[in-house]
């Protein structure tokens, strides 16, 4: 009968051999088991509102790839974008840090003179040093010159749209904005045009592509996969296999696609048998663009949409799936915001954090299933180019008098133009307990002196650092944006 070695015997017999090496026993130290570093697949949707997915109560399309997403990872409730808006959303979540701070604002447009600084660490770049391949299909719009292109941001591969593509000839409301023709771009180089509607209905089934083509070419080492979808942003244009198939109109269309898209990309991670491996977050940039009317989405009954510092323009859909390690089934309420990805996800995949001074917390306790920590209770709603409107404490949200956008009272448009809205509404000043109220209806400010005072103190915190343009007041602590070589 073979005895097989114990643990003693092979210890013993490693001591010998590391003698006659000419080492000591104190040189030698049992290694554990090489782990795999995980996959990192991050969807980022562009003016999905809270609303959109049928596990979130859309009605006349269904989510199914996304429900059941939802149904094997968590579906995180109270997750905020870090700014209601394209460029300034899309520069903090790949920093990690709100995007006054880097001085980008706003939705950057064609031959924008800025773009997100090069000195600024992307996540793409950390993980890329850790020895990730990193790719990208979908839109960009952290600036169109080459010297902002994702290929200088730590992206090996890289085939998409640099801005919204409603920034394009054929813009339904600004034909006199006379925009540049709207290209494909791969790598550095612009390739073919995006004519049409007919075109622009190829775009999610192209990015689909790339990305399962990037999974099966990278299957063997660990790699990060991002895909910034263009759509459901306006125009909204769907495939031949999906368009008039819902009673919801080409928006159920088109979210229907994503949705299908979705369920590829996981369904070829299950196929190259990486899924019991790989971290997939599912996040919106921002709320919905509601003067579209029936080609807008839904804010699930929060206040107001994109461009504003209500709940609807940053409470956006999150969902986080790893088989193993994030509980399946579970709903969590904790607060959380796009700030927060970079520091967690360098975390589980062994990265180091940017040099400079980010903003996001790490919350991989909480992503694991420890429902006893709360790794966030604070959150700046800064907008436009630096105006502070809003700060929150846990549940506590104190509004700032300020001019903003608001759809309220006006009548939706139809059939991809857009309805009446203004930028230039006065809010007062109110403070809201989104316990009760996440309609944010309901100013209790008389009723509770001491939050208030207690949320002005993080607000002069907030203005220090960051600035504020209502007050006129520059933070010790911004950046500037790249700006085009001269």
């Amino acid at each position: 009968m073979k005895l097989m070695p114990t643990r003693l015997s092979r210890l013993v017999l490693s001591v010998f051999t590391l003698a006659g090496l000419g080492l000591s026993s104190s040189d030698w130290v049992e290694k554990p088991a090489p782990v795999t570093p995980p996959n990192v697949v991050l969807f980022f949707m562009d003016d999905m509102g809270y609303g959109d997915l049928s596990v979130t109560g859309a009605l006349d399309y269904t989510t199914p790839n996304l429900d059941k997403m939802a149904a094997e990872g968590t579906r995180f409730t109270n997750f905020l974008a870090a700014q209601a808006v394209c460029s300034a959303s899309r520069a903090a979540l790949l920093t990690g840090c709100y995007p006054n701070r880097l001085g980008i604002s706003g939705a950057l447009g064609p031959n924008s003179p800025i773009g997100l600084n090069p000195n600024e660490e992307t996540l793409a770049e950390l993980l890329k040093e850790r020895g990730y391949a990193t790719g990208m299909f979908g839109k960009w719009h952290l600036g169109d010159n080459k010297q902002f292109l994702p290929l200088q941001q730590g992206f090996d591969e890289y085939y998409g749209v640099p801005y919204s593509h409603d920034m394009w000839p054929l813009h339904p409301a600004q034909a006199q904005a006379k925009y540049p023709p709207l290209r494909w771009i791969e790598g550095n180089e612009q390739k073919e045009e995006i004519k049409d509607l007919d075109d622009a209905a190829e775009i999610t089934g192209t990015i689909t592509e790339r990305a399962v083509s990037f999974i099966r070419n990278h299957k063997k080492k660990p790699f990060f996969l991002y895909i910034p979808h263009p759509l459901p942003h306006v125009p909204l244009a769907a495939s031949a296999t999906f368009k008039g198939k819902t009673a919801r109109g080409i928006f159920g269309d088109v979210l229907t696609e994503l949705d299908w898209s979705v369920g590829q990309i996981l369904g070829e991670l299950k196929q190259q048998g990486l899924d019991k491996n790989t971290l997939v977050l599912f996040i919106s940039d921002n709320g919905p663009w509601l003067n579209y009317g029936d080609h807008a989405g839904s804010s699930g009954g929060f206040r107001e949409g994109k461009g504003t510092s209500f709940e609807g323009g940053h409470r956006v859909p999150f969902l986080v799936r790893w088989p193993g390690v994030v509980p399946a089934g579970r709903v969590s309420n904790k607060l959380l915001t796009a700030l927060d990805i970079l520091p967690t996800v360098a975390n589980v995949c062994g990265a180091r954090l940017p040099k400079q001074r980010i903003d996001g917390v790490d919350w991989v306790a909480l992503l694991k299933g420890d429902n006893t920590v709360t790794p966030r209770d604070k959150f700046y709603y800064y907008y436009r180019k630096n105006s502070l409107e809003a700060v929150r404490q846990g549940e506590w949200k104190l509004v700032f008098a300020h001019p903003g956008r608001t759809y309220e009272g006006f009548l939706p448009g139809q059939n991809g133009k857009p309805g009446p809205s203004t930028e230039t509404h006065e809010f007062p000043a109110a403070l809201y307990d989104l316990r009760r109220d996440s309609g944010e209806r309901y100013d209790v400010r008389e009723q509770h002196p001491e939050v208030v005072a207690q949320l002005e103190k993080i607000a002069e915190e907030a203005r220090a650092d960051l600035g504020d343009d209502i007050q006129k007041r520059t933070g010790a602590n911004v950046r500037e944006p790249g700006r085009i070589s001269q």
